[in-house]
């Protein structure tokens, strides 16, 4: 019944199947039920942080509960998607907590027992919860790398310690055996394997995650360093990594261990192929000389500070993603690791605040800002106040607005819910899920859209559409037609307003029915129309 369970369970152990069946079928019905109930709680906002409260505190096996939830994901068809939309965003939620617990466990530990490649990974992990990412698997292509150098070692130096069973538990001490190490290192992964620095698109979020740089062979600086000072530290050769600015590198002692002195390394450089660098050769890389101390070797903490660092800034990049989740991602791995960063926590704060969600987590966090830097006031305090009016309105909130289409100031509105549209002028396809018999905007928007250019202007009908690129807008009724094409429309948050895809139209689901009651009915009408039509 539930074969990716089997993991759980040894052929040794002495199992009772019949309660461990009654638990998952038990924990199958919790999950359904707590699934169930998002839609109708969680569909005129954001699920706050405290939404999942009931979650956290399960009373089944977690591993049973996730399972459900895949079986929910996993559903065939294009029917169930609401359902699969808070199941997405549940499973994400638990995966993210426990990785989360993961990597304040990894931060606590020795600094001799935090491994680069595993820190890697839990970044990783968390901005990826729904992919089946995890260090054994990451660790396993590794080693497959490793061997594939110790095979061109073997050609070169048929008796080099690097060949040893043991090998990577000692250090090989010979600069010149070191030598032969990367030489054969450089000549797997970017001969053999093609690895390159992806120059033409260097601010994709894969590039940052370990376990895409694998698969794509390509990455930034920081990801190749630490896939190649894994691969030379399995091999006996000591890497150390260089928080050097603009450009992260590893460095390699030529001299005598532990010295303080920078000439006497040589620094290598994985984006440009391991290319292997003098301090003068550093400086020509970025343009401008740079003092001693960018030269030090870093702890594991610090590459993982600036691996998040680099996310959080391809997150304030992200203009199509409107729920912000790689920033809201990297904002949550920074505090982990510095929970007290007032310049993060206040960055937090207006990120939900913008986003109009989690307003008591809001208060949190500004309460927090104002004990740790009282300086921050001003900012903490307009922040406050408007959060809090935010909890007020939302308390005055009397229910959905429900539109019906028989009322007189709706009789413009020629469209219904769950239409699959194109754009006239701009071609994108998209399906509607809310209509207004004219344009709600305030008049900065509707200047700054250039509404008036249109012949009607802001006095017809706009449409709330989901658009194919992932983004939402609001559109005028002049600029829509009817796609004689439908198809579906790839959109993140397409199962918050429907429950199936027809294959030529969307159903609404229960909440988004209740605020369109009579929106149907027109779409069943309006598609057979459009059908027949076309068979004409």
């Amino acid at each position: 019944r539930w074969p990716s369970l089997l993991k759980y369970y040894s052929h040794t152990d002495g199992v009772s199947w019949l309660e461990e069946y009654k638990a998952r079928h038990n924990a199958g019905l919790e999950a359904q039920r707590i699934v169930a109930s998002f839609s109708k709680r969680f569909f005129s906002e954001h699920v706050p942080c405290d939404g999942f409260s009931d979650i956290e505190t399960l009373g089944c096996p977690s591993h049973f509960f996730e399972d459900e939830l895949m079986c929910i994901l996993n559903m065939e068809g294009r029917k169930g998607l609401t359902w699969k939309y808070y199941a997405k965003k549940i499973l994400y939620f638990l995966r993210q907590q426990n990785i989360l617990k993961n990597l304040k466990e990894y931060l606590q530990r020795p600094t001799d027992r935090q491994s680069f490649l595993e820190g890697a990974v839990l970044i990783d992990q968390y901005c990826n919860p729904l992919s089946d990412i995890c260090l054994k698997s990451v660790q396993a292509q590794v080693d497959d790398i490793t061997d594939k150098v110790r095979k061109v070692l073997r050609t070169k130096n048929p008796r080099h310690p690097s060949l040893a069973s043991k090998a990577g538990e000692v250090l090989i001490p010979e600069v010149e055996l070191q030598r032969q190490v990367l030489d054969a290192m450089n000549c797997v992964l970017y001969e053999q394997l093609k690895y390159k620095g992806n120059e033409l698109d260097y601010y994709n979020s894969l590039n940052s995650y370990i376990h895409q740089v694998l698969i794509r062979r390509t990455g930034i600086p920081i990801s190749l360093s630490v896939l190649y000072l894994t691969i030379a530290r399995q091999l006996g050769v000591k890497l150390e990594p260089v928080n050097f600015p603009s450009h992260f590198l590893l460095r390699w002692c030529q001299g005598k261990e532990g010295s303080t002195d920078i000439f006497d390394y040589t620094y290598i450089d994985a984006f440009g192929k391991g290319k292997q660098l003098t301090v003068k050769e550093c400086e020509y890389l970025i343009g401008h000389h740079v003092t001693e101390e960018f030269y030090g070797v870093v702890t594991s903490k610090e590459v993982l500070q600036r691996m998040v660092g680099n996310l959080l800034n391809l997150g304030k990049r992200e203009s199509t993603d409107q729920s912000y989740q790689l920033l809201r991602d990297s904002l949550d791995l920074y505090l982990a690791m510095y929970p007290d960063n007032v310049q993060h926590l206040m960055l937090q704060a207006r990120l939900y605040f913008h986003l109009g969600i989690w307003p008591e987590k809001v208060l949190d966090i500004l309460q927090h800002i104002q004990a740790l830097d009282p300086s921050q006031h001003g900012a903490v305090g307009y922040l406050v106040q408007h959060t809090l009016e935010h909890i007020e309105r939302r308390k005055e909130e009397v229910g959905p607005e429900v539109k019906h289409r028989s009322d007189e100031k709706h009789k413009e509105v020629c469209f219904s819910i769950g239409l699959i549209m194109k754009h006239k002028r701009y071609g994108y396809n998209c399906v509607i899920y809310g209509w207004d018999p004219a344009c709600m905007m305030g008049h900065e928007w509707i200047r700054n859209m250039n509404v008036h250019s249109l012949p009607h202007g802001p006095h017809q009908p706009f449409y709330n559409v989901l658009v194919e690129d992932g983004s939402c807008r609001y559109a005028a009724q002049e600029n829509l037609e009817y796609n004689s094409e439908p198809r579906e429309i790839p959109h993140p948050d397409i199962g918050r307003y429907f429950s199936e895809f027809t294959g030529i139209h969307y159903l609404a689901n229960t909440e988004l029915e209740i605020r369109y009651p009579e929106d149907l009915e027109l779409t069943r009408a309006t598609v057979q129309k459009i059908y027949n039509s076309g068979k004409e």
